[in-house]
């Protein structure tokens, strides 16, 4: 069998452990009765991560990022973005990519039956009036919100990712990774990228090496990358996501600290698994809901893609 073959065999198993259901529900939790968003609200000041004062409060998020990423658990949970940022964005637009669009990079804590298609759906969130100013962003981005990701799949870590043994094999081209073609497929301007499942045998500099080559292809297409911590710590040291800061910091990229939000949370927002995090539909007005690690994703999700946005337009001075 060719050198190459076995090389790519090697890779795509690195990730062949697909992320397995949590014991709670196989659907995100509505109520009888959803709350429909309230539109509208002022996007001119973004808000910092707040919650409801009945609800047990996540580490306080308005501490300034720090100097260097081996303060990562200070950074704040929604970045600033940098010129560098700016200009990579600024960049693939002019290139054709396509200001409305983002896409999703990861495992299975990515996956639409969870993350982020509530949103489109307002039978099945609500923003209440703390977070009314975010249905700007929910709007400019509509339609990547519910997409189901050719980058997003159980077991993809950031291994697996680069090898095209487990890209689709119906929409991508021999040649092509996941990551490659959910690039050409979506031509997104900015991606989240939050690679977790399956890496916790392995050291965090092979992952560095790794989310690197993710970091240049990205860059390479004018696609601003926003990396995310991870709310686990099966390596048991957060080894992984002292890397993650470092490579953001080394690309002078912003850093979604999704670890700090899900901080003060039950059980730090996780299932007794270490790993799932616990599941609410994203009612961001309901305490009993924000107190799951799910509600809490949703949120600073939408709050770090409403920053960028803000941030966008004003570099153009919108």
């Amino acid at each position: 069998m060719p050198k190459k073959i076995i090389f790519l065999l090697l890779i795509s198993l690195l990730g062949l452990a697909a992320c397995a259901a949590p014991a709670a529900a196989s659907q995100p939790t509505h109520a009888a009765d959803p709350t429909a968003a309230q539109a509208g609200g002022n996007t001119a000041s973004l808000a910092p991560v707040a919650a409801n004062q009945d609800t047990e409060t996540p580490a306080e998020t308005s501490l300034p990022r720090g100097n260097h990423p081996a303060d990562w658990r200070d950074y704040p949970v929604v970045p600033e973005f940098s010129a560098t940022a700016i200009q990579i964005y600024l960049r693939g637009v002019a290139n054709g990519n396509d200001p409305q669009r983002f896409s999703k990079i990861g495992d299975c804590q990515n996956i639409t039956t969870y993350f982020l298609k509530a949103l489109e759906d307002p039978r099945f969130h609500s923003l209440g009036e703390e977070y009314a100013y975010l249905q700007e962003t929910i709007d400019w981005y509509f339609g990547s919100y519910s997409r189901d990701s050719l980058a997003v799949a159980g077991g993809l870590n950031v291994g697996r990712l680069l090898s095209p043994l487990a890209a689709n094999q119906q929409m991508c081209d021999p040649t092509e990774n996941s990551l490659m073609c959910e690039v050409r497929h979506f031509n997104p301007s900015v991606v989240l990228v939050s690679l977790e499942e399956n890496w916790n045998d392995r050291g965090a500099e092979e992952y560095g090496k790794h989310l690197r080559t993710i970091v240049d292809y990205l860059i390479a297409e004018g696609v601003v990358p926003i990396l995310a911590t991870k709310a686990d710590n099966l390596e048991g040291d957060h080894s992984i996501n002292a890397e993650i800061a470092s490579v953001a910091a080394e690309y002078d990229l912003p850093l979604w600290n999704f670890w700090r939000a899900v901080q003060g949370l039950p059980n730090n927002g996780v299932e007794d698994d270490g790993f799932h995090l616990t599941i609410s539909g994203p009612y961001f007005d309901d305490p009993a809901r924000m107190k799951s690690g799910w509600a809490w994703r949703n949120l600073t999700a939408l709050q770090t893609l409403d920053a960028f946005r803000q941030a966008v337009a004003a570099a153009q001075g919108d």
